[in-house]
């Protein structure tokens, strides 16, 4: 048998043995790729569209308005799946390909896979320069492609087909791997796409696959432990990869028994419910005065599943500089980081493995009395600040109208501007991986693609839940065509648009530094004689979906019972304030780079308020 073969081109053998890989989850089995997206071009749709066409059902092609989008697509599905299934995204060779630069760097900066078929130029160069090659008069082999090696955690180009046969379990690999998980580039020339060769059938076998639990070293559990014990003010920061590790029943136990406050990053809000007594918020420059209060003050940092960006650290202001901090990660990189106590392991075994050789230790009482006070003052802020009529329109009161009115499974998807911050601070969360705030490459329109992409996993699992979309006018102006796919796919979407104007959050940070507003809103650019706003419920209309226009939070809770109610994709519009509709509490220090040397006395005098608060930064690598 081992010596049996099947002639197939190239593109035939990918797509058979991307269709034959199966992984195994809550004891059902599924392909591990959920299909893929694709947009095709000249550069791959006469060779990998033929044989994707022959799969068409057990791999279904998500057609994409642009390869961007489709990245972004992916990179939801592969996060609502908790890295456990992933989907392919196909791009011709040239601009087509170019444009998923950005996704594959969301995807690396999230620590998410997706994997890259994308068409190249011909290897045998004999029709050379073709249409939409990039030439390097010096180097003929480098191109456009090559680009990707920055962005792509496994990358390739298949210069023959018998290549596939270890480029393909590799890519895999790494798609599937908890501690390298990236994006992979797989670059087909299209000559050799096209080229046939005598595959082992045994290659093309179903293989069930097992996500790796790695079991921390008992040594660093032991160090770990040892100062945990010694804590009088002890920590959990839950990130990311709590929930991609399965392991939220594990902290939340953890928790529990060792009455450890636990305070959330961005990619790892709702790892706690809101209510939860040891939840006490999300921490850093879009946290919670409860949870960085609560940082400020702890003498023990216990990191679980997190990546330490300067977003969740304050710019390393956030903790104390006499803070011990231990870093339970299954990347060896992340759990070494500001001089970090490592346990390089899984989330789940590592914190069964700290729980046991923690034995009967107990966090003061006072201590945690302290941080659920805390989060008590917080919750009641939140509370006032969500609620309509309490200033002008705001994101905040959005939230606060959606929050009451969603089931707790649906699925809030946010990304880059202000949103991430409003959303991080204000929303209460109702049931655990609710909630993909994108703050990994904080990339303007994800927002919109990535709803679509987590609607399609949502409905394989979940097609009673919603997928509910913020996004501001800026990121929506950026890229709103996947609200036409929704509509083509028939994968409902509610996106709320909330039209400030222009970059507001960006005039924010002008203003806040001294500077004038310029260039970010609307009415302040000096190249526009005449700002006007775009008319987003025609615009939205004209794509498919129902669309209205609220003038108040109340107005928009109405038609967001609508939106539920309905089968069809809803966009709801709302005009916010530009200025005075901020969260105002819960912001740690973030280093800006701000002018040592200006003639405006505005900017000089931020800039040395800024730099103020230098001092409390904490030095480490």
């Amino acid at each position: 048998m081992s010596d049996q073969t099947v002639r197939l081109t190239t593109a035939q053998a990918i797509i058979r043995y991307l269709n034959a890989q199966f992984i195994e989850i809550d004891g059902e089995r599924l392909r591990v790729c959920g299909g893929g997206f694709g947009i095709f071009g000249h550069g791959n749709v006469t060779c990998l569209g033929e044989a994707l066409y022959d799969h068409r059902e057990t791999l279904p092609l998500y057609r994409g308005q642009n390869e961007q989008g489709m990245g972004f697509a992916a990179a939801a599905y592969a996060k609502y799946h908790l890295r456990r299934r992933f989907m392919f995204c196909t791009a011709s060779a040239g601009p087509g390909t170019a444009n998923l630069l950005t996704a594959a760097a969301l995807a690396h900066a999230n620590r998410l896979p997706l994997l890259m078929l994308c068409g190249d130029t011909f290897l045998t160069r004999l029709p050379d320069p073709v249409l939409q090659q990039i030439e390097h008069f010096g180097n003929p082999a480098l191109g456009l492609n090559d680009g990707f090696q920055a962005v792509s955690r496994y990358w390739d180009r298949i210069t023959h087909p018998a290549q596939v046969i270890q480029s393909l379990p590799a890519a895999l690999a790494t798609l599937l791997d908890p501690a390298d998980c990236g994006p992979a580039f797989v670059g087909l020339p299209q000559d050799v796409q096209g080229w046939a060769y005598d595959y082992p059938l045994s290659f093309f076998e179903e293989k069930t696959h097992r996500i790796r639990r790695v079991s921390p070293d008992e040594d660093e559990v032991a160090d770990a432990a040892r100062l945990l014990k010694s804590a009088a003010r002890p920590i959990m920061i839950a990130g990311g990869g709590v929930q991609y590790s399965g392991a939220v029943a594990e902290m939340t136990a953890f928790a529990e028994k060792h009455q450890i406050p636990v305070i959330e990053t961005i990619a790892g809000r709702a790892n706690m419910v809101n209510d939860h007594a040891l939840n006490i918020g999300p921490v850093g420059v879009t946290g919670s005065d409860s949870a960085n209060a609560v940082a400020e003050s702890a003498d023990v940092i216990l990191s679980v599943g997190c990546r330490l960006q300067d977003f969740t650290t304050g710019s390393w202001t956030a903790f104390s500089k006499d803070a011990k901090l231990i870093s339970l990660n299954a990347a060896r990189h992340d759990a070494g980081k500001h001089k970090s106590l490592p346990v390089v392991g899984d989330a789940k075994l590592g914190l069964k493995a700290l729980d046991a050789a923690l034995s009967d230790y107990r966090a003061p009482a006072s201590w945690t009395d302290f941080a659920k006070a805390e989060r008590v003052k917080w919750n009641a802020y939140v509370a006032e600040n969500v609620r309509p009529g309490n200033r002008p329109n705001s994101y905040a009161q959005v939230i606060g109208a959606v929050n009451a009115l969603c089931d707790k499974r649906d699925r809030v998807v946010a990304a880059a501007g202000g949103l991430p911050a409003e959303v991080t601070a204000n929303w209460r969360t109702l049931d655990v991986g609710t909630v993909d705030v994108e703050f990994g490459f904080s990339c303007m329109g994800y927002e919109i693609a990535g709803g679509w992409g987590a609607r399609i996993a949502q409905s394989e699992k979940e097609p009673d839940a919603d997928t509910i979309v913020f996004t501001g006018d800026g990121s929506y102006m950026l890229m709103n065509s996947d609200i036409y796919s929704s509509v083509l796919s028939k994968k409902k979407l509610i996106v709320l648009v909330l039209d400030n104007g222009g970059f507001a959050v960006i005039n924010k940070l002008q203003n806040n530094t001294g500077n004038e507003s310029f260039n970010n809103l609307l009415s302040d650019a000096p190249t526009i004689p005449e700002a006007f706003s775009v008319d987003y419920v025609a615009h939205a209309a004209a794509m498919g979906a129902h669309a209205v226009f609220a003038d108040s939070p109340d107005q928009l809770a109405e038609a967001f019972k609508a939106a539920k109610a309905s089968d069809k994709t809803s966009v709801i519009v709302m005009n916010v304030d530009a200025y005075e509709g901020w969260t105002t509490e819960g912001h740690t220090w973030w280093e800006v780079g701000t002018p040592h040397v200006t003639d405006n006395p505005k900017v000089r005098e931020a800039h040395l308020e800024w730099e103020a608060s230098r001092s409390k930064q904490r030095r480490g690598v």
